[in-house]
């Protein structure tokens, strides 16, 4: 769950804490979370695995001044594709 703070400083810094992730939705950092459930409980090694499903593409997109090189906006980007 990315969070949701996109904003213009008053210096004109676009900031945003955490844009998110682009990869498997239903995953640990993309990886299948039974892998990584199996590793933490017996901490044995395991081939990681990208996960199946849905995937998220989480971003921000950004329109800079070209005179002063400032931010002008910032805004969410947000998209799920089901393979």
């Amino acid at each position: 769950m990315p969070t949701a703070d996109a904003r213009i400083l008053p210096q004109g810094t676009a900031l945003v804490a955490d844009t998110g992730m682009v990869g498997p939705r239903d995953s640990v950092l993309g990886i299948d979370p039974a892998i990584i459930v199996a590793r933490y409980l017996d901490h044995l090694p395991r081939r990681f695995e990208v996960a199946a499903g849905v995937v998220q593409f989480n971003s921000v997109v950004v329109e800079i001044d070209d005179a002063t090189g400032s931010a002008r906006s910032i805004e969410r980007l947000d998209r799920e594709w089901t393979p």
